[in-house]
């Protein structure tokens, strides 16, 4: 069996906190904070490569609108990561901190900044309705696929969602029009898994079954982000897993009010 990939903690545990209990539990990111490296960049880069490299018509999709918007992603990431300790940025190259040297390859914009950082980054634009997914690289999905999600917009990509009603959505929108580039927000949310596996697709109706044995939480820090020029929403996920008995104690104690 396949050694999981594993944060040794969880840094925040979402149900334990009144403002990110309840969806959408928005707050605003401090600074800019939007991207992290942590004790499991490792694992998961080497994931995120071996997924791109092997299939990435999976977990990589563009859409011709959006090219101009990840073009920007790509420069907005490689600046950011310039200033983190342990990664070194070229002109044609960077190296990350776990020593992997990716080549900037600006033909693939979405699928390069995919290789430079531990989030998911999906791109979304107004059509002059609502919000649609446009591009995304998705190497760790948490019960949905890229190819039944991409170009769909945010109320059809959420309609398997049961506690996304119309009035979430409503606010969901209206939260996204009010984005601004110069504050990123963020959320997150907690799952209970027994297989520590990162990439777990489903298709729409195929339910996650519950888990036979407790072992693991699975938490998502969603960012959202409007880049500047083109004004798309950059929606980032950071995916954590932590065994059950790693987590604080409180944390753990709190699971079971918060129906976890």
């Amino acid at each position: 069996m396949t050694q999981p990939i594993l944060q040794s903690r969880l840094p925040f545990a979402p149900w334990m906190d009144p403002r990110t209990a309840r969806l959408p539990g928005i707050l605003p990111v401090e600074g800019d904070d939007w991207l992290r490296a942590d004790d499991a960049f490792a694992g998961q880069m080497a994931e995120r490569d071996a997924r791109l490299a092997s299939d990435p018509a999976l977990v990589h999709a563009l859409l011709p609108q959006a090219r101009a918007a990840a073009e920007e992603l790509l420069s907005a990431v490689l600046a950011k990561v310039a200033k983190v300790p342990g990664y070194r940025v070229g002109a044609d190259a960077v190296t990350r901190p776990d020593g992997v040297i990716v080549p900037l390859d600006r033909s693939r914009p979405l699928m390069t900044a995919g290789r430079l950082v531990q989030e998911d980054l999906c791109l979304l634009q107004h059509d002059g309705t609502e919000h649609v997914l446009t591009g995304a690289v998705l190497c760790f999905p948490a019960s949905w696929t890229l190819a039944e999600k991409i170009g769909r917009a945010m109320t059809r990509i959420h309609v398997p969602v049961d506690h996304y009603t119309d009035d979430v959505a409503r606010r969901v929108q209206r939260l996204f029009d009010a984005i601004r580039p110069e504050q990123a927000l963020w959320r997150m949310n907690a799952l209970v898994y027994d297989d520590p596996a990162l990439f777990q697709p489903r298709p729409e109706g195929a339910r996650r079954p519950p888990p036979v044995e407790r072992l693991y939480m699975r938490c998502e820090r969603q960012c959202l982000l409007r880049l500047p020029d083109t004004r798309a929403v950059v929606f980032t996920i950071h995916t954590y897993l932590v065994r059950l008995e790693d987590l604080e104690p409180e944390a753990r104690a709190g699971m079971a009010a918060a129906g976890l």
